[in-house]
């Protein structure tokens, strides 16, 4: 479903006394996260682009076709936006059974038969429907809803895939759960996603890009490795927050010891074995507060991952007794929390060479 084209989205909408203002772009493919509190403007944004709200002013272009342009007066009714919306409440067919909600979703596809019967196939064995279809509505949990909604949603065939909060009503557990589940969407279908979410950690698994909203007005826009990697980013997010995130590829595996080596723009990690296979792909994370530093290169300790760097940037955490570092690792950053008092005491600055100690266990896929 992917294709070269950016998704382009500017929006000023005002409503009653509140006004939203936002604008962001992001490739086809890629999942733009809309992250912030209540009550900052991410599900109307989200009904702008669905055509579902009106905006005084936009400019909005999805896989190259124009949906709104206040300027030259363009506005394609939502009807005719291949978009596919899941809201936060699944709003499934109530007296239908999943099959049938499934089946209603192919019939208002524009696809031919056969191609809408070989996609549903696919989606249902994607999201593990196949002991679903026969449930009533009723008989569904909260996570099967909206594994449900999701699915009916891409039956459309949609350029783009509108998520607004879709976990809001899934307790924790089921949370983490339920997230791999569109992970495997991205994986699979390459399709563009705006992601609508007051989570952090949502929007760390899942998003490339974030567009950070409070009261309506856009605080930051961009590539969210680059929001992890700049400590100037890290007042817009929690403590728990700061970190990177890393693309790598499996390069080895130790069956000796049920370990797998990665590899990354700025070396390797090793990680354990979860029966992955030479070549894939994974996503990991390193909090800064899971990395240490050594100004040499230690040679007796029981931690796997040490990382050749240089300190860029030293900035004051929330609390005065911890230093944010951000280090380069040949081309990636990685991001230390170490106490104020071991950088006076390890003469650090920038330019300073140095060792990062990564625990394996720090590594989240």
């Amino acid at each position: 479903m992917a294709s070269s084209y950016v998704n382009k989205v500017a929006v000023s909408v005002t409503l009653g006394a509140r006004k939203i203002e936002s604008s962001f772009e992001f490739d086809a493919g890629e999942c733009m996260g809309i992250w912030g509190p209540s009550g900052s403007g991410k599900t109307t944004i989200l009904r702008v682009i669905a055509g579902l709200t009106r905006a005084q002013n936009s400019q909005i272009q999805i896989s190259g076709q124009i949906w709104e342009d206040s300027v030259h007066k363009v506005h394609l009714p939502a009807w005719r936006r291949t978009v596919g919306v899941v809201f936060q409440e699944p709003s499934l067919l109530p007296h239908f059974s999943v099959q049938d909600n499934l089946t209603y979703a192919v019939k208002r596809s524009a696809q031919s038969t056969k191609a809408s019967q070989a996609l549903e196939k696919s989606i249902v064995n994607l999201l593990d429907l196949g002991q679903l279809l026969k449930r009533n509505v009723h008989q569904l949990s909260g996570g099967e809803s909206q594994r449900v909604a999701i699915a009916r949603a891409l039956l459309t065939h949609p350029t783009i895939l509108l998520l607004d909060e879709p976990l809001s009503a899934v307790d924790e557990t089921k949370r983490k759960e339920f997230l791999p589940w569109l992970q495997r969407i991205r994986e699979e279908f390459k399709i563009s996603m705006i992601y609508v979410t007051h989570s952090q950690d949502e929007v760390m698994r899942l998003c490339d890009k974030v567009t950070i909203l409070d009261k309506g007005l856009t605080k930051y826009s961009g590539a969210l490795a680059e929001l992890l990697a700049e400590s100037s980013n890290h007042s817009l997010l929690s403590e728990e927050a700061a970190g990177v995130w890393l693309e790598c590829n499996v390069v080895d595996i130790d069956s000796n010891w049920n370990l797998v080596k990665l590899g990354f723009k700025g070396g390797h990690l090793w990680i354990k074995d979860l029966n992955y296979s030479t070549g894939q792909k994974l996503r990991l994370r390193i909090k800064a507060s899971d990395v240490s530093v050594a100004t040499a290169k230690p040679t007796q300790n029981s931690i796997q991952n040490v990382l050749s760097a240089t300190v860029k940037s030293i900035a004051v955490s929330a609390h005065p007794s911890e230093a944010l570092l951000t280090c380069q690792c040949s081309g990636t950053r990685v991001l230390a929390k170490v106490t104020s008092r071991a950088v006076y005491q390890l003469g650090l600055r920038v330019g300073s060479e140095v060792w990062l100690l990564v625990k394996s266990v720090a590594l989240v896929k």
